[in-house]
Protein backbone atom coordinates (compact mmCIF):
# COMPACT_ATOMS: atom_id res chain seq x y z
CA UNK A 1 0.00 0.00 0.00
CA UNK A 2 2.97 2.19 0.93
CA UNK A 3 4.92 3.94 -2.25
CA UNK A 4 4.90 6.45 -4.89
CA UNK A 5 1.95 9.10 -4.64
CA UNK A 6 0.29 8.54 -7.52
CA UNK A 7 -2.56 10.79 -10.07
CA UNK A 8 -5.13 9.95 -7.69
CA UNK A 9 -3.66 9.84 -3.89
CA UNK A 10 -2.36 13.79 -5.86
CA UNK A 11 -5.58 14.92 -6.28
CA UNK A 12 -6.50 14.07 -2.82
CA UNK A 13 -3.79 15.57 -1.40
CA UNK A 14 -5.30 18.87 -3.19
CA UNK A 15 -8.54 18.64 -2.22
CA UNK A 16 -7.60 17.40 2.06
CA UNK A 17 -5.17 20.90 1.62
CA UNK A 18 -7.48 23.17 0.58
CA UNK A 19 -10.64 21.89 2.26
CA UNK A 20 -9.68 20.41 5.12
CA UNK A 21 -6.51 22.63 5.81
CA UNK A 22 -6.48 26.19 4.33
CA UNK A 23 -10.20 27.07 4.49
CA UNK A 24 -10.73 26.01 8.20
CA UNK A 25 -7.36 27.80 9.23
CA UNK A 26 -8.62 31.13 6.90
CA UNK A 27 -12.31 30.90 8.39
CA UNK A 28 -10.93 30.12 12.05
CA UNK A 29 -8.19 32.39 12.30
CA UNK A 30 -8.19 35.30 10.11
CA UNK A 31 -12.06 35.77 9.33
CA UNK A 32 -13.95 38.03 11.90
CA UNK A 33 -17.11 38.01 9.91
CA UNK A 34 -19.73 36.01 12.04
CA UNK A 35 -23.73 36.16 10.98
CA UNK A 36 -26.59 34.58 12.68
CA UNK A 37 -28.01 33.97 8.83
CA UNK A 38 -24.10 31.94 8.53
CA UNK A 39 -24.92 30.40 11.76
CA UNK A 40 -28.35 29.32 10.50
CA UNK A 41 -27.20 27.96 7.16
CA UNK A 42 -25.54 25.41 8.51
CA UNK A 43 -27.58 22.57 7.67
CA UNK A 44 -27.94 23.28 4.39
CA UNK A 45 -23.92 23.90 3.96
CA UNK A 46 -23.24 20.97 5.17
CA UNK A 47 -25.26 19.14 2.57
CA UNK A 48 -24.32 20.80 -0.07
CA UNK A 49 -20.16 19.78 0.95
CA UNK A 50 -21.43 16.75 1.41
CA UNK A 51 -22.99 16.26 -1.92
CA UNK A 52 -20.81 17.87 -4.23
CA UNK A 53 -17.81 15.64 -2.30
CA UNK A 54 -20.03 12.39 -3.42
CA UNK A 55 -21.17 13.81 -6.68
CA UNK A 56 -17.12 14.85 -7.71
CA UNK A 57 -15.80 11.20 -6.54
CA UNK A 58 -18.61 9.57 -8.40
CA UNK A 59 -16.36 6.80 -11.13
CA UNK A 60 -17.83 8.81 -14.06
CA UNK A 61 -17.62 12.42 -12.35
CA UNK A 62 -13.95 11.99 -11.16
CA UNK A 63 -12.85 10.20 -14.29
CA UNK A 64 -14.32 13.02 -16.69
CA UNK A 65 -13.48 15.68 -14.24
CA UNK A 66 -9.42 14.70 -14.22
CA UNK A 67 -9.68 14.13 -18.40
CA UNK A 68 -11.09 18.20 -18.36
CA UNK A 69 -9.01 20.94 -17.25
CA UNK A 70 -11.77 23.06 -17.03
CA UNK A 71 -13.72 20.28 -14.92
CA UNK A 72 -11.14 20.02 -12.99
CA UNK A 73 -10.75 23.66 -12.08
CA UNK A 74 -14.91 23.66 -11.73
CA UNK A 75 -14.68 20.64 -9.18
CA UNK A 76 -11.96 22.54 -6.52
CA UNK A 77 -13.69 26.03 -7.04
CA UNK A 78 -17.43 24.58 -6.04
CA UNK A 79 -15.70 22.03 -3.10
CA UNK A 80 -13.58 25.33 -1.78
CA UNK A 81 -16.60 27.03 -2.09
CA UNK A 82 -19.04 24.48 -0.29
CA UNK A 83 -15.86 23.93 2.30
CA UNK A 84 -15.84 28.40 2.76
CA UNK A 85 -19.89 28.15 3.74
CA UNK A 86 -19.56 24.81 6.06
CA UNK A 87 -16.26 26.10 8.25
CA UNK A 88 -18.21 29.78 8.15
CA UNK A 89 -21.53 28.47 9.16
CA UNK A 90 -19.85 26.66 11.80
CA UNK A 91 -17.56 29.15 13.16
CA UNK A 92 -20.37 31.83 12.92
CA UNK A 93 -22.45 29.50 15.18
CA UNK A 94 -23.58 31.45 18.66
CA UNK A 95 -22.72 30.25 21.83
CA UNK A 96 -26.32 28.94 22.64
CA UNK A 97 -25.89 26.68 19.32
CA UNK A 98 -22.76 25.31 19.52
CA UNK A 99 -23.41 21.80 19.81
CA UNK A 100 -25.10 22.31 16.22
CA UNK A 101 -21.52 23.05 14.97
CA UNK A 102 -20.48 19.61 16.60
CA UNK A 103 -23.55 17.58 15.02
CA UNK A 104 -22.86 19.09 11.90
CA UNK A 105 -18.93 18.28 12.37
CA UNK A 106 -19.97 14.43 13.44
CA UNK A 107 -22.21 13.87 10.54
CA UNK A 108 -19.83 15.48 7.88
CA UNK A 109 -16.97 14.17 9.54
CA UNK A 110 -18.00 10.33 9.41
CA UNK A 111 -19.26 10.65 5.79
CA UNK A 112 -16.15 11.33 4.62
CA UNK A 113 -14.04 8.95 6.71
CA UNK A 114 -16.91 6.45 4.62
CA UNK A 115 -15.37 7.68 1.45
CA UNK A 116 -11.55 7.37 2.48
CA UNK A 117 -12.91 3.93 3.87
CA UNK A 118 -14.25 2.89 0.40
CA UNK A 119 -11.06 3.84 -1.24
CA UNK A 120 -8.81 1.63 1.33
CA UNK A 121 -10.70 -1.27 1.65
CA UNK A 122 -12.39 -1.83 -1.55
CA UNK A 123 -10.75 -4.97 -3.32
CA UNK A 124 -10.82 -3.59 -6.58
CA UNK A 125 -10.46 -0.11 -8.32
CA UNK A 126 -13.70 2.29 -8.11
CA UNK A 127 -11.79 4.86 -10.60
CA UNK A 128 -11.30 3.05 -14.13
CA UNK A 129 -9.15 4.15 -16.84
CA UNK A 130 -8.11 7.78 -16.29
CA UNK A 131 -7.04 10.82 -18.46
CA UNK A 132 -5.23 13.52 -16.83
CA UNK A 133 -4.14 16.58 -19.01
CA UNK A 134 -4.43 14.39 -22.23
CA UNK A 135 -2.55 11.42 -20.50
CA UNK A 136 -3.85 8.21 -20.29
CA UNK A 137 -3.27 7.22 -16.02
CA UNK A 138 -2.76 3.96 -14.83
CA UNK A 139 -5.25 3.10 -11.85
CA UNK A 140 -3.69 1.48 -9.41
CA UNK A 141 -5.20 0.03 -6.49
CA UNK A 142 -2.24 1.17 -4.06
CA UNK A 143 -3.03 4.53 -5.16
CA UNK A 144 -6.38 4.46 -4.06
CA UNK A 145 -5.71 2.78 -1.11
CA UNK A 146 -3.34 5.59 -0.57
CA UNK A 147 -5.37 8.33 -1.26
CA UNK A 148 -8.40 6.67 1.17
CA UNK A 149 -5.48 6.68 3.88
CA UNK A 150 -4.85 10.43 3.05
CA UNK A 151 -8.69 11.03 3.92
CA UNK A 152 -8.72 8.90 6.92
CA UNK A 153 -6.00 10.55 8.70
CA UNK A 154 -6.35 14.49 7.92
CA UNK A 155 -10.37 14.43 7.78
CA UNK A 156 -10.81 12.93 10.98
CA UNK A 157 -7.40 15.34 12.46
CA UNK A 158 -9.13 18.54 11.24
CA UNK A 159 -12.39 17.36 12.46
CA UNK A 160 -11.46 16.47 16.01
CA UNK A 161 -9.39 19.43 16.12
CA UNK A 162 -12.08 21.90 15.30
CA UNK A 163 -14.46 20.38 17.54
CA UNK A 164 -11.70 20.50 20.33
CA UNK A 165 -12.01 24.38 19.69
CA UNK A 166 -15.27 24.61 19.75
CA UNK A 167 -16.20 22.35 22.68
CA UNK A 168 -13.95 24.84 24.41
CA UNK A 169 -15.67 27.93 22.89
CA UNK A 170 -18.57 26.40 24.29
CA UNK A 171 -17.42 25.46 28.00
CA UNK A 172 -16.41 29.45 27.55
CA UNK A 173 -19.47 30.76 27.54
CA UNK A 174 -21.01 28.25 29.86
CA UNK A 175 -18.86 29.02 32.31
CA UNK A 176 -19.10 33.04 31.48
CA UNK A 177 -23.28 32.55 31.49
CA UNK A 178 -22.38 31.00 35.34
CA UNK A 179 -20.36 33.80 36.80
CA UNK A 180 -23.21 36.12 35.12
CA UNK A 181 -25.98 34.29 36.69
CA UNK A 182 -24.33 34.23 40.22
Amino acid sequence: MMGDIGPLSSHMLQHIALMNLAVPALIFFVVKYRSQLLARSWPFAAALQLILLWGWHAPTVLEAAMASPLLMALMHLSLVISAAWFWLAIASMPATGLWRSIFALLVTGKLFCLLGALLVFSPRLVFGQMTHHGHAMTASLADQQMAGLMMLIACPLTYVLAGVWITARWFLALEAQGRADA
